[in-house]
């Protein structure tokens, strides 16, 4: 796994000084050659406050002036879910490179059109899954590829969160695209599809909350053959938050927060066992770097996190809400 170092420099503006953001900004700044030189917000007293504590240069009070701003190479989208296709399309024609933040839009449909407009307009895109680019999962691949576990025939893992109910709140308001699937279930679709790939069969269960978003849901996913993965995931409770890839020769278990940069247990049947540790302070300077490398070669996207990926988490994911019963506003 290259040093996130060693990517070329690339010039980000952040849209939507939010959590997360301050945590890519930081990333950027510590652990790459890049810089965020500016961000924006529609409330420019918000953009000063997040620019300050920062380091950013410029601060700009819309998105527009965002995305207009030259020095500007990529965009990073952290707005809430329901706004990321319009900023992604904002940022694309003001011809930026683009990271969105997982997940990358509401469905497949708007994801569509995000990498359509990209397409058009030669620029870069890719979805902010941001595990797919650490050492564990790596290794992890390399573990698999060798067939140290033989052939994957089940795969689990859970993201659960505790979190008080809020009507208001982007995790429970139907209007930003909230609920367990789209901001926790996702890092066990995505890391399903990493490892097994698209699902041929999907059956999912769910509990919806007040506000009519899913708090809590499971799904079982088939594959050609005879491979099945479990995900779950929750707003109402902490889980362990790990996985576990089980194959006819051992079995690899990742430890909590199993979407961090976490160590992972190889069990062989032969009795054979090892464990894999590469601890990080921060990750997302690995998806900046990778970002900051296409760019440089020209390419509109990563292999690692293809637009194919994206759009086939996205489908599974809107089979489970379909099933579930979760539409939102204007779909």
């Amino acid at each position: 796994m290259d040093d996130p170092r060693s990517a070329p420099p690339l010039c980000w503006g952040i849209l939507g000084p939010g959590r997360i953001a301050a945590q890519f900004a930081a990333a950027v700044r510590d652990h790459t050659t890049g810089e965020v030189v500016a961000v924006g917000s529609r409330d420019a007293s918000r953009a000063g406050a997040f620019a300050a504590a920062q380091d950013v240069a410029a601060a700009h009070g819309s998105y527009a002036a965002l995305v207009a701003d030259p020095a500007v190479e990529a965009v990073y989208v952290a707005t809430p879910h329901s706004e990321h296709r319009d900023h992604a399309l904002l940022a694309i024609r003001a011809g930026k490179h683009v990271l969105v933040e997982k997940a990358f839009t509401r469905n497949e449909a708007e994801a569509r059109e995000v990498f359509d407009a990209a397409e058009a307009a030669g620029v870069f895109v890719m979805e902010g899954m941001w595990p797919r680019f650490l050492p564990h999962m790596a290794e992890l691949h390399r573990v698999l590829e060798d067939g140290a576990i033989g052939e994957p025939v089940a795969l689990s893992a859970d993201h659960g969160q505790w979190f008080a109910y809020d009507a208001g709140h982007r995790l429970f308001a139907p209007e930003l695209a909230g609920g367990a699937l789209l901001d926790l279930g996702v890092y066990a679709v995505s890391f399903a599809h990493d490892v097994l790939g698209p699902p041929v069969s999907v059956q999912a269960a769910g509990v919806l909350t007040d506000t009519g978003v899913d708090g809590q849901v499971g799904a079982v996913l088939g594959y050609e053959g005879r491979a099945q993965a479990l995900i779950s995931t929750t707003l109402w409770a902490e889980t362990p938050t790990r996985a576990a890839i089980s194959g006819t020769e051992g079995r690899i278990e990742v430890e909590g927060r199993f979407y961090n940069s976490s160590p992972f247990t190889v069990t062989r049947r032969d009795g054979e066992t090892w464990t894999f540790s590469h601890p990080l302070q921060k990750g997302l300077q690995y998806q900046a770097a990778e970002v900051a490398r296409r760019v440089s070669a020209g390419e509109r996207e990563s292999p690692r996190m293809s637009w194919q990926s994206t759009l086939e988490v996205m489908r599974t994911m809107d089979e489970i809400r379909a099933q579930v019963g979760v539409v939102y506003p204007g779909e």
